[in-house]
C-alpha cells in the first residue's frame, strides 16, 4: 500500500472487487485497485472521445478570443447594449458563472463539515469546476470595462492619481474583494485536498520529472499519523472558514441588483434567492459533467448512481426554493399595490421576453419536480438532460431578471428591446470554451478522484465487514 494510506486502513481483500459500490466509498475495491483506476487517465493516451471533446472546446474559446480582441480594439459599441440596457450578456454572464462556482465550495466546505461521505467522488471535479467557473466570471467586468488593461484602478492601493479612489460603497466593488477572496479560498481547498494524493503520485510514477513535479507538490507527505492528525484539523478549518463563502459571495452579487431602486429588483428577497439558484445551478453543471465522465472513463465504481441520486435530492431542494422564490416575487408585485412593480413582474409575465420567463419556468421550478420519483433520480439519462436544462433555466433567469427590468423602466420614452450581436453570442461561446477546456486539461493532468478519500471510506466498510 502506498505511504498515502490512512494507517488506520486494512486493504480490502482483492478477491472481491467486482461487488456492487456503496454510496459514498469504493466498496469492495482494493485500495491499489483504486489508486491505479483514478491515475489511468493520466498516464494512458486519451481516446477518441477526450479528442473530440478538447476540439469543440478549443474552437469555442478560439472564437471567444477572436470576438473579446475585436471587442476591446473596437470598442464595446459592437455590442447589443443602448442607452436604456446598459447591462445584458456581460452581467448575465458574470452572475450565471458565479452560480456555477458554488457547487464546488458547498460540496468540500459545508458537505463536508455535516460529514456526508457521498460527496468524496465528487467533490474534487467540483472544486476544479468552482476555479474554472470563477475564471470565466472574471473576464465579463473586465471586457465590459472597455480597457481592461486599467482593471488595477478598483483595487484600493495608494496612487499618484490624486484623489481618485474605489467607492466603497458600491456593491461592483463589493464583488471585487467577494469574488478574489473567494478564488484564494477555494484554490487553497483545491490544493489542499490533492496533496496526500500527489504523495501517492510521488511514489507509484518512474519518471524523473514527474516524480520531483509531485515531491514538490505533495510538500514531504510522509502519512504518519500526526501528518493526518494535522491535515484533518488543517481541512476543518479551512471548511468552517470557507463555509460563509457560500452565502456572502452570491449575496454580493444580488446587491448589484437589490441596492438599487429600479422595479423588480430592489427587493430583499434576492439573497437568499441567489444563494439558492447558485447552488441549484451549481450542482445542475457537477451533475452535467461527472455524468459525462464516469461515461467515457469508466468510472462507474466511484461516480455511483446513489452519488447522482443524492445530488439529484439537492436540486429538487434548491429548485423548489427557486420556485418558491418566483411566486414570492410575484405575490409581493401583486400585494404591494406599486403600480411600477407589477408592471415590471406583467411585462415579465406577458411583454415581448415572455418566453424567456416562461423558460425559465418550466426548466428551473417544474422540470425538477420530477425528481420527486425515486426511478427519475435513478435514471442516468433523465438526470443528464434535467442538468442541461437546469442550467438553461439559470442563464435565462438571469437574463430575465435584467433585460425585462432595464428595458421597460419608469420613462415610455426611454422604452426599447435589447438584441445581443454576434460579438457578444461568440463571447459566451468563447466563455464556455474556456471552461470545459480547463476541466478537460485538469482531467488528464490531475486526479479528478479523491482517492485518499475512496480510500477511507474502503476502510471503513472493510472494518464494518471484519
Amino acid at each position: 500500500m502506498s505511504s498515502t494510506a490512512i494507517p488506520s486502513l486494512r486493504p480490502v481483500p482483492a478477491s472481491r472487487p467486482s461487488a456492487r459500490p456503496v454510496a459514498g466509498d469504493a466498496g469492495d475495491a482494493a485500495l491499489r485497485e483504486i489508486t491505479d483506476d483514478v491515475m489511468r487517465p493520466l498516464v494512458t493516451r486519451p481516446g477518441a472521445g477526450w479528442w473530440a471533446c478538447f476540439a469543440a472546446s478549443t474552437i469555442a474559446l478560439t472564437i471567444g478570443v477572436a470576438m473579446v480582441a475585436y471587442e476591446i480594439a473596437t470598442g464595446i459599441g459592437v455590442w447589443g447594449l443602448n442607452r436604456t440596457v446598459g447591462w445584458a450578456f456581460d452581467i448575465t454572464n458574470f452572475v450565471f458563472w458565479i452560480g456555477i462556482g458554488h457547487a464546488g465550495t458547498l460540496i468540500s466546505a459545508i458537505l463536508l463539515l455535516l460529514r456526508q461521505r457521498w460527496r468524496t467522488a465528487i467533490s474534487r471535479s467540483a472544486e476544479a469546476m468552482t476555479i474554472f467557473a470563477v475564471m470565466c466570471a472574471a473576464l465579463f467586468p473586465l471586457i465590459h470595462m472597455g480597457r481592461p488593461w486599467l482593471a488595477f484602478w478598483v483595487m484600493p492601493y495608494p496612487n499618484s492619481r490624486g484623489p481618485l479612489w474605489v467607492n466603497f460603497r458600491s456593491p461592483l466593488l463589493w464583488d471585487v474583494f467577494a469574488i478574489n477572496t473567494y478564488l484564494t479560498i477555494s484554490l487553497v481547498f483545491w490544493y489542499l485536498g490533492m496533496i496526500p494524493d500527489f504523495a501517492t503520485m510521488r511514489d507509484r510514477t518512474d519518471a524523473p520529472v514527474r516524480r520531483f513535479a509531485y515531491s514538490v507538490l505533495s510538500l514531504g507527505w510522509n502519512g504518519s499519523a500526526r501528518t493526518w492528525s494535522r491535515y484533518e484539523t488543517a481541512t476543518t478549518l479551512l471548511a468552517g472558514l470557507a463555509t460563509p463563502l457560500v452565502i456572502s459571495v452570491h449575496s454580493i452579487v444580488s446587491m448589484d441588483f437589490a441596492t438599487s431602486v429600479l422595479p423588480g429588483w430592489h427587493t430583499t428577497l434576492f439573497p437568499p434567492y441567489f444563494v439558492a439558484g447558485a447552488v441549484f445551478s451549481g450542482f445542475g453543471m457537477v451533475m452535467t459533467l461527472l455524468i459525462i465522465v464516469r461515461a467515457v472513463m469508466h468510472l462507474e465504481r466511484y461516480i455511483t448512481a446513489a452519488h447522482l441520486e443524492a445530488m439529484g435530492k439537492i436540486m429538487l431542494l434548491t429548485g423548489s426554493i427557486v420556485g418558491f422564490a418566483y411566486a414570492t416575487e410575484l405575490f409581493n408585485a401583486w400585494y404591494s399595490h406599486n403600480v411600477y412593480e407589477r408592471y415590471a413582474f406583467l411585462n415579465r409575465l406577458a411583454g415581448p421576453y415572455a418566453w424567456c420567463f416562461w423558460i425559465m419556468v418550466g426548466c428551473n421550478a417544474l422540470a425538477p419536480q420530477v425528481l420527486w420519483l425515486r426511478r427519475a433520480r435513478r435514471s442516468v439519462p433523465l438526470l443528464f438532460v434535467l442538468s442541461i436544462l437546469v442550467n438553461v433555466g439559470m442563464w435565462f433567469e438571469r437574463f430575465v431578471i435584467i433585460v425585462t427590468s432595464l428595458h421597460r423602466s419608469y420613462l415610455p420614452s426611454s422604452w426599447t428591446m435589447y438584441r445581443p450581436t454576434i460579438v457578444e453570442v461568440g463571447t459566451l461561446a468563447g466563455s464556455f470554451g474556456l471552461f470545459f477546456t480547463c476541466f478537460l486539461l485538469f482531467i488528464r493532468v490531475l486526479p479528478m478522484i479523491a482517492m485518499w478519500e475512496i480510500k477511507a471510506g474502503a476502510g471503513r466498510a472493510a472494518e464494518r465487514r471484519a
